[in-house]
């Protein structure tokens, strides 16, 4: 299972789950599902919330 900190990361930079979707081209539900681990990103989506969230993805996800 693959651990994430996206919503630590879009809390830190004051986005919304909405705000943070349109960004990176996803449905608000999208992010909803990722933050409670119900959804692995493919590898594009994780970059592009790796580079909206100004971290790299080894820092946003992790396997647990």
């Amino acid at each position: 299972m693959i651990k994430n900190r996206v919503k630590e990361f879009r809390i830190k930079y004051n986005l919304t789950q909405e705000e943070l979707a349109k960004r990176v081209g996803v449905r608000r539900e999208t992010i909803v599902f990722l933050e409670q681990g119900k959804y692995n990103p493919s590898l594009m989506l994780a970059l592009g919330l790796a580079k909206e969230l100004k971290t790299s993805v080894d820092k946003l996800f992790s396997l647990a």
